[in-house]
């Protein structure tokens, strides 16, 4: 059986295109799912479809569009090494212009009828994430085991709205003291932060090896209270 929501490609400008998902009220507070290096793929799409299940109006951008337009990758061996060689690619620049061409995009929509809007990525995406709280005016945002935000403290003092960070206990990727320096940067502003004991990179990510339920659905749950609270 098919869930009650609407997808759809839609196109932002020039060729940048998002994924947009309805929820089954057809309108709703907004969310920007941001993407892992790995592309709007299958498990992209299905966040998207939960979140608009919780009663989101839900656009996840294709940030590769420049590179490799709706590219979608596997978490393995020349997939991933793709993704790592795309990302590479971005640049800085490029990347905040799409996040505020997304949540103009986004806050624009008649289904968001004047409400607000969030952000939520993994991975890459959680940093883009962190980086939208600074640079795109979203009103809340949600960045799971978020790569490099540790290298980019600087903008923790642009932030005003409220941030939740969720990471990995275990994650060879971002290791305790740059938690510990997110966590500093972050003191006296309004955010939370979560570490998932046992739990590796990509736990949220049921089609990877290091899914692990347990911390997905904990953090799935505290993500959700979040932005009810932040957004509706």
């Amino acid at each position: 059986m098919s869930l009650p929501v609407h997808s759809e490609w839609i196109e932002i400008s020039g060729g940048f295109a998002a994924h947009l998902t309805l929820p089954p009220s057809g309108s709703g507070p907004g969310l920007l799912v941001l993407q892992e290096i790995f592309g709007v793929n299958d498990h992209i799409r299905a966040v998207a479809r939960q979140y608009a299940m919780d009663g989101f109006v839900v656009l996840a951008p294709d940030v590769f569009w420049r590179q490799a337009p709706r590219v979608e990758l596997g978490y393995e061996g020349a997939d991933r090494q793709r993704g790592i060689e795309l990302a590479a690619k971005l640049q800085p620049a490029e990347l905040v212009a799409d996040l505020q061409a997304a949540a103009t995009a986004l806050r624009g929509r008649a289904e968001i009828a004047g409400q607000k809007i969030g952000a939520i990525g993994y991975c890459m995406g959680g940093r883009l994430a962190y980086t939208a709280a600074a640079l795109a005016g979203v009103d809340a945002a949600v960045a799971y085991y978020g790569g490099g935000i540790h290298n980019q403290l600087e903008l923790a003092e642009r932030i005003g709205c409220p941030v939740q960070f969720h990471y990995a206990e275990r994650d060879d990727h971002i290791p305790p003291a740059a938690i510990d320096k997110v966590r500093a940067a972050m003191a006296g502003k309004p955010h939370e932060l979560h570490v998932y004991a046992g739990a590796m990179h990509g736990f949220n990510c049921w089609a990877r090896a290091s899914y692990h339920a347990p911390s997905a659905a904990l953090a799935h749950g505290r993500s959700l209270q979040f932005l009810a609270q932040a957004l509706f």
